[in-house]
């Protein structure tokens, strides 16, 4: 039992790379820890022609190379599909910007027009009644105050009315196609907007100064408001410019030697006429062109969205031999009474020169198409 019992030991001990007894190391022991090193320094050093892991600039690089080339390897692809892959960032910010920035906007919105109505009450009010016969005067208090009524009014409900949306359960309402972003059905005329995530009815697109979407409900209230402010903007630069022009000269003439003696209160209505001034001219320009723009667009019957498609579809059918007709096309006139939902002659006076909360003609679900158009397609 001893003799087992010390054969066992000693052959434990060979086996941990000592000898028993002599506390040595033996040769098989050193052998492998040079090996242990040599190759945990073999990984750690790169080998000749071994390929290096890729960094993530480079898996950025690759990625991007990858997407470029997918656009070249599909038979849809145009020059639409490049520009709205580049443009898909600046997409996603201006979306999601303007989704935060809409109070923002209708802020500024407000306090410039609060401003302008101020300085006309504090400023020029006092000169038109102090200079002017009294038929100016009348006229001024008359057109002043029915101009911004009317920019009040259109303004509170073109941020306030819902522009309309689609029915979200199953219907039988007629549709053209299903929404990818809302998986409902689409029914004429409805497009999806990324900033309200929902479809609009008739939409034309989200005005970042209403902080709402212009569709078929409030489309009447947003161009009614642009065009007022831009009267509204025009009269103030025209009735203004005389004033303008001496608070100028009086700004200018601060600078001589020896200054006018203009009191404080002189020199703050000089800075504000300038102000008033130079804001309703700028606006009355940048909004104008607007106006122009939606005007020219109601006059052919459609919404900025659809201009955008149909020209697309206007050119592939001249492509093939064909011409192109809007379905929702009613003639000029026709398109403007749609429009401003005049149905007789007193509703002129009634529906467009004076506020008016009329909804407008039809539910935006279901379009009435001329006959001779029945053929086209509805976009």
């Amino acid at each position: 039992m001893y003799f087992e019992t010390l054969s066992n030991m000693k052959r434990f001990g060979r086996i941990n790379g000592t000898r028993f007894g002599g506390g040595m190391r033996s040769w098989r022991w050193f052998l492998s820890r040079v090996m242990r090193l040599f190759l945990r320094w073999f990984r750690l050093c790169p080998r000749r022609g071994r390929r290096k892991r890729p960094s993530r600039l480079q898996d950025l690089w690759n990625y991007g190379t990858v997407l470029l080339k997918s656009l070249y390897f599909n038979v849809l692809t145009n020059s639409d599909t490049v520009m709205d892959c580049v443009f898909e960032p600046i997409y996603w910010l201006v979306d999601n910007m303007t989704r935060w920035f809409g109070v923002v906007f209708v802020s500024l919105v407000i306090a410039l027009t609060s401003s302008i109505v101020i300085i006309v009450y504090l400023c020029v009010l006092p000169i038109i009644f102090s200079s002017y016969p009294v038929h100016w005067i009348l006229w001024h208090l008359f057109y002043g105050h029915w101009n911004l009524l009317m920019i009040v009014f259109h303004y509170y409900k073109a941020t306030t009315t819902c522009p309309g949306f689609p029915p979200q359960e199953k219907s039988d309402i007629p549709t053209v196609t299903i929404c990818k972003k809302c998986i409902v059905p689409k029914p004429a005329r409805t497009h999806h907007c990324s900033i309200c995530s929902r479809c609009i009815l008739k939409m034309d697109h989200h005005c970042p100064w209403l902080n709402n979407c212009v569709g078929h409900f409030n489309h009447r209230y947003f161009f009614s408001f642009c065009l007022f402010m831009t009267m509204g903007c025009i009269y103030c630069s025209i009735s203004a410019k005389d004033m303008f022009l001496d608070a100028y000269n009086a700004v200018e003439s601060s600078y001589q030697t020896p200054p006018p003696a203009f009191t404080h209160q002189e020199r703050m209505v000089h800075k504000s006429l300038i102000y008033l001034w130079v804001l309703t001219s700028s606006v009355s320009v940048a909004l104008g062109a607007l106006t122009l723009w939606h005007a020219a667009l109601i006059t052919r019957g459609e919404t900025s969205v659809e201009r955008h498609i149909n020209r697309k579809e206007r050119k592939r059918l001249r492509m093939k031999g064909k011409a192109f007709r809007n379905p929702y096309h009613h003639g000029r006139i026709n398109n403007w009474k749609i429009f401003f939902g005049v149905e007789k002659q007193s509703d002129w006076l009634t529906r467009v020169l004076l506020p008016s909360s009329h909804l407008p003609r039809g539910d935006g679900l279901m379009w009435d198409c001329p006959a001779y158009k029945n053929n086209t397609v509805a976009i």
